[in-house]
């Protein structure tokens, strides 16, 4: 065997080495597959990050155009600043208002866009505490365009990381001449508001006053015919007392005026004057207390604080409504002898008249349809309820009773106010309206209000 031959391998272990060949090249090829397939998995992955962050980027992109569509809009101006006072950004308000370009204005110092010492001094003092404090409503004067002075109302926030660490302040501001402007407008509108509002309240008074022209019609009727009929018959007496003297101061004899005066009644006629004038003095005086009653109820509300007695004043309304109500509305009143109370008797007559008058339209068709008034005092309050018969009131409406124009009465019939303008009333009075369904049925309005101390 020379020196630089290997030895001859065996048969066996050739045969060996073929199997460890074919082996190593199998596992070879499965080693390539594994990374074949983990390269798919990271391809794949790498597609879905790309896609997401498209989708982000485009959401940014939104949301970057959204925000400088807002800016680009505000008519307020608004000026970002570090924490030095340098303008690191601005609106296009505030470029209008300047005439600057936004070039022009970043990297500048906010206190050079003031117009006078005092403004700069101020703001330089706020940025000298490092503006971790907001201010509000700081009147300031800008140089506008133009050269001039702006005074404006400017807003000054702090502006923190997402740490806690101060980076600066952001101001914002409007133009005082703007905001005058926009508090004449409201006061304006608020002052129109109210006279609607006394428009509203006075119409709704004057309706509740043309329902009772018929009822107040046929009261007036009464006493006026009752001294028209005492008028026409003193007349009479008037013409048979001139003839008779005229027979007086005449030449007739003594007989003959004796003949005159059985013939022309003058003893039954002097028996019957006094009665005659008593009837049409009262008469008239009846016809003054309804006139003045309409007097008071159709005045223009007015603060008033008198004392008086709500009995008569619930008994004359309960009176007027009843005139024109249904022939079978019937009207129980459970009063005590006096109720005394403090304010207005024309408006707490109107709260009254249309609490029956309520009750009158939600019992109408109804046979035996009635309403119970009853006062009685609790402690120092008068507690007065109006309960009615009728169908009571839908549960989802009870909450809504007394807010304005709210009614379930037909269109035409009704406006919605009469009992908004009650709890107004009774409010003012230092008292309460509330409704309820009763146990018994029907619906029941509870008034309650102050007792007047002596």
């Amino acid at each position: 065997m020379g020196a630089g031959r290997k030895p001859e391998r065996s048969g066996t272990a050739a045969r060996l080495d073929s199997l460890a060949a074919a082996s190593g090249a199998a596992a070879g090829e499965s080693v390539w597959i594994d990374v074949i397939q983990k390269m798919d998995e990271v391809y794949h992955d790498l597609l879905e990050y790309e896609v997401a962050l498209e989708d982000k980027n485009a959401a940014l992109e939104e949301s970057q155009r959204f925000i400088i569509s807002v800016l680009t809009s505000m008519s307020d101006i608004l000026i970002v600043c570090n924490r030095a006072g340098i303008i690191e950004d601005v609106n296009q308000s505030l470029q209008t208002l300047t005439g600057k370009s936004e070039a022009q204005l970043k990297g500048r110092a906010i206190f050079e866009l003031f117009a006078d010492e005092v403004s700069r001094r101020q703001a330089q003092a706020y940025f000298a505490g490092h503006g971790a404090d907001p201010v509000q409503d700081w009147e300031l004067m800008l140089t506008s365009a133009d050269g001039g002075r702006v005074p404006v109302s400017v807003n000054c926030t702090p502006r923190f990381s997402a740490v806690g660490k101060l980076l600066g302040v952001v101001v914002t501001g409007r133009p005082v001449g703007e905001l005058r402007r926009a508090y004449q407008a409201l006061r304006q509108t608020h002052d129109e508001l109210k006279r609607a509002q006394q428009q509203l309240l006075h119409s709704e008074k004057m309706a509740s006053l043309g329902r009772l022209v018929a009822g107040v019609a046929h009261e007036l009727n009464n006493p006026i015919s009752f001294v028209l009929g005492n008028v026409v018959a003193l007349q009479r007496y008037a013409q048979r007392l001139q003839h008779y003297l005229e027979g007086v101061h005449g030449d007739a004899s003594a007989s003959a005026l004796a003949d005159l005066r059985r013939e022309l009644r003058i003893d039954h006629l002097l028996g019957d004057l006094p009665q005659l004038i008593e009837g049409t003095i009262e008469g008239a005086e009846r016809t003054r207390d309804i006139v003045a009653s309409l007097k008071r109820f159709s005045a223009v509300d007015r603060d008033e604080a008198q004392r008086f007695d709500l009995a008569p004043v619930i008994e004359r309304a309960v009176h007027w409504v009843t005139k024109l109500g249904a022939d079978d509305f019937q009207v129980d009143l459970q009063l005590p002898g006096e109720l005394p109370v403090l304010g207005s008797p024309g408006q707490l007559q109107q709260v009254v008249m249309n609490l029956v008058q309520n009750a009158c339209d939600a019992t109408a068709g109804q046979e035996g349809a009635r309403l119970t008034i009853a006062a009685r005092r609790e402690d120092a309050v008068w507690r007065i309820a109006f309960a009615d018969n009728g169908p009571g009131i839908a549960g989802e409406n009870l909450a809504r009773v007394f807010e304005p124009f709210f009614t379930t009465k037909p269109v035409g019939k009704g406006t919605g106010l009469g009992l908004a303008i009650s709890y107004g009333i009774v409010e003012r009075h230092g008292g309460s309206l509330s409704v309820a369904n009763a146990a018994a049925g029907g619906a029941e309005f509870l008034l309650r209000l102050p007792l007047a101390v002596d």
